[in-house]
């Protein structure tokens, strides 16, 4: 039987909602009879949703300050902030409903969980309505209603949020974190371990909005280590023409840099290490790519804890601070790599590269009725003990 998904997604909320559903979409050719219908969940009240979506690349640029306000904010305000999307998004999302038919709704935006169930509930409309949480640790309260059939967890620590919230635990999944399928190395060969005597290749980023001290770190690698390093600025396009002038002068084809690039995942698979923000989508796909991370940030609010998850699972290490680049590096390559291959083993491990297929897997079940044959998973002792790390 035919079955169509409708998915709600953001285009411009940073770089993360939209890969993960790219991810989701790349496997519906493995399903027969299934259909995916993407809506920007920012277009269904513009024009005025589509301002307030469009002001998060800029916001997250410039003030991280008053980002951490409003995300903090939203979080303890959280019945507001879902009365005020589900007033602008009402008419153009019942209108959506009535041409596609779904038959069931899956949400990647924290904003748009509450304001949509609240629409179906007052309609009376009966579709199974799905959460797919695209954050890891620092888990706002807009993802979590009570009132959604299933929320798919990407860790156990998105899982102990659900639970300290108050959703029922035979409501949540862990699965992971879906990542396109292009980041895996099913067609490249398994990274070498690292050895001395090799030029190290860096790749510097910031997820897409391009934020973060990338010149200073550009600056220490170049001028202490026998290296290359590419710069993916994303779509910040002052900071690309800022980092051209700073760097290639002195340093010429040592240094490469990229502004918003679809081949990010070429870039990943062909370095030794990549220094990121926080980032969740950046991080799973430098994992999935096998590529070692040096975090050096996080966005205040949902990325808070991040870089703490990435150094519990020996993803990578943290380095805030562009002054200590040389020393972190430093201490990764002695003994012939022995820490930076530590990593490359660990996250070949960690990554779960099955996640987007089994989590639409998992979606579709809702429209067979048999979902209820699934059994939430339950929390390790080894969970618990990573949960109270960070409380």
């Amino acid at each position: 039987m035919d079955k169509t998904l409708l998915i709600i997604s953001s285009d411009h909320t940073g770089h993360g909602h939209k890969s993960i559903t790219e991810a989701l979409c790349e496997k519906v050719k493995s399903f027969n009879g299934v259909k995916i219908h993407v809506v920007d969940g920012f277009s269904l009240g513009k024009p005025l949703l589509s301002k307030i979506g469009g002001a998060y690349g800029p916001l997250t640029r410039n003030s991280e300050t008053l980002w951490k306000m409003i995300w903090k904010l939203s979080a303890e305000k959280p019945s507001i902030v879902n009365h005020f999307f589900e007033g602008l998004i009402k008419d153009h999302f019942l209108k959506i409903l009535d041409e596609i038919k779904p038959d069931m709704i899956l949400s990647v935006h924290p904003n748009f969980n509450g304001s949509i169930l609240s629409i179906l509930e007052k309609q009376k409309v009966k579709i199974p309505f799905i959460t797919l949480i695209a954050d890891l640790v620092n888990i706002s309260p807009l993802w979590l209603d009570k009132r959604a059939e299933t929320i798919i967890c990407p860790t156990f620590e998105a899982q102990f949020k659900c639970i300290e919230f108050g959703i029922p635990l035979k409501k949540i999944r862990v699965i992971g974190f879906p990542v396109r399928s292009r980041f895996f190395r099913k067609s490249h060969p398994q990274p070498e371990l690292y050895r001395k005597e090799n030029p190290l290749k860096c790749l510097i980023m910031s997820g897409g909005e391009g934020v973060g001290n990338m010149e200073n770190i550009a600056k220490s690698l170049l001028n202490h280590f026998n290296c290359t390093v590419k710069i993916v600025a994303g779509r910040n396009e002052k900071l690309k023409a800022k980092l051209a002038r700073a760097l290639m002068p002195q340093y010429g084809d040592r240094v490469e840099i990229y502004g918003f690039t679809k081949n990010i995942q070429d870039l990943m698979l062909q370095s030794d290490i990549a220094f990121t923000r926080g980032s969740p989508n950046v991080m799973f796909e430098a994992i999935a790519a096998n590529t070692p991370l040096i975090i050096t940030g996080a966005l205040p609010g949902q990325e808070e804890d991040n870089p703490a998850f990435a150094e519990i699972f020996n993803l990578g290490v943290v380095c805030k601070n562009p002054k200590e680049i040389r020393r972190t590096v430093t201490n990764l390559l002695e003994n012939n790599g022995e820490k930076l291959n530590k990593i490359i083993n660990s996250q070949r491990k960690f990554i779960h590269a099955t996640a987007a297929e089994d989590i639409l897997t998992l979606i579709l079940r809702h429209g067979d009725g048999s979902y209820a044959s699934f059994k939430p998973e339950e929390p390790t002792e080894k969970d618990n003990l990573q949960f109270l790390i960070y409380s």
